[in-house]
């Protein structure tokens, strides 16, 4: 099982000072966050993507390319990769590029975005976003597989024996997970590539990810790709955290009152007990993540975001918590009664172990079909 954190990239204000952190300050930080990541031992950073303040990771390529060069093992991923408004074509390209520069430490994660306006930012009609997140992934997912592509579709222009440069690493495209909240749509789409499923469940109730998530299980073993055990499902989860329960809440609530998403919402203990966000101390933590194992069965990746709204010496702070006196609970306690036939999260190296004894059985590789908007409706 994978554990990170995940940073939306939120350039945050102090609210006992008023100091406005700019964004060269937020982008350093990301870098020394997935820095220190790596040396605590996680498995995953990622960045969301996002073209509005007051967020700065606009281009997640170029981040995680840097990332890339000053870390050793840390798998680099991207919270969200906008796959309507984004040109399938140049994904293809700039994320074969990273996973070169990377040595394979890159997958992404394929969502629509919670900022509407994007859509005619770049050109597009968010009446269209499913559509386009059927389509766009569709040409993706054979642009990684086919070295000569011919296409037509519906939102972009034709392409005519087109060959997306560079080709994936070792011939192995990286890992796609469909990032979704609310849409099964999505979690279908999932299903049908036999690709993963996160869920950033950060701001739902767990009846609401069960469901979710349950969906997912089904369909992924409908179309073949294993029991539903099997599927490849992901986490979300927020968490601030102190020895002592009453020092966490003290401290956090300030930021949580100020908060960009959580201003004029519900308080911030309504928000903990109907949502995985959890204020408390490290025991806490581990106990409330320990359950989302419970609801939705055992699963591959677990990602904490820890700097919404903080500054970064508490952001830094968090993240020694959660890489010394957590994640080695977490690793060892959802270990134990996994059932051996449930995978790991897919990697660059398992993934081309897997082409290899397949290429080694068959003497050849297959490739399925797209799938349509009328499939996912179904």
């Amino acid at each position: 099982m994978q554990f990170g954190i995940f940073s939306v990239g939120q350039v945050s204000t102090d609210p006992a000072t008023g100091r406005v952190q700019s964004e060269h300050d937020k982008i350093r930080m990301m870098v020394r966050m997935a820095r220190r990541a790596d040396e605590l031992g996680l498995d995953v950073f990622a960045t969301g993507e996002h073209h509005n303040p007051p967020f700065v990771p606009s281009s997640p390529t170029t981040l995680l390319g840097h990332i890339a060069a000053r870390t050793e093992r840390l798998v680099l991923s991207t919270a969200t990769t906008l796959i309507t408004t984004n040109d399938p074509v140049k994904i293809a390209e700039d994320y074969a590029t990273l996973q070169h520069l990377a040595d394979g430490r890159v997958d992404l994660m394929m969502g629509r975005g919670n900022t509407a306006p994007v859509y005619p930012w770049f050109g597009k009609d968010i009446r269209d976003g499913i559509d386009l997140a059927i389509e766009n992934y569709h040409l993706l997912h054979r642009l990684w597989r086919e070295d000569v592509v011919d296409w037509k579709g519906k939102h972009r222009t034709p392409l005519q024996g087109f060959t997306a440069t560079p080709r994936p690493l070792d011939g192995v495209p990286p890992f796609v997970w469909h990032g979704s909240i609310r849409s099964p749509e999505i979690a279908e789409q999932a299903a049908y590539y036999g690709d993963g499923f996160f869920h950033n469940n950060i701001f739902w109730p767990m009846e609401h990810v069960q469901r979710m998530v349950a969906l997912y299980r089904r369909r992924y073993e409908h179309y073949g790709h294993g029991a539903a055990d099997q599927a490849i499902v992901g986490l979300g989860g927020q968490v601030y955290m102190r020895p002592r329960a009453e020092d966490a809440i003290r401290e956090f609530r300030p930021y949580f009152d100020t908060s960009y998403v959580y201003a004029n919402g519900p308080s911030l203990e309504e928000t903990m007990e109907t949502t995985p966000l959890t204020v408390g101390t490290p025991e806490q933590v581990i106990e409330r993540t320990l359950a989302f194992r419970d609801a939705v069965g055992d699963y591959q990746r677990q990602l904490f975001t820890l700097d919404l709204g903080l500054p970064e010496e508490a952001v830094m702070e968090q993240l020694e918590i959660l890489g010394e006196e957590v994640v080695p609970v977490l690793r060892k306690e959802f270990a134990i009664g996994r059932p051996a036939h449930v995978p790991d999260a897919p990697t660059h190296g398992s993934l081309l172990a897997a082409r290899n004894a397949k290429d080694g059985e068959t003497g050849e590789t297959g490739e399925a079909g797209g799938i349509g908007t009328e499939e996912v409706a179904r």
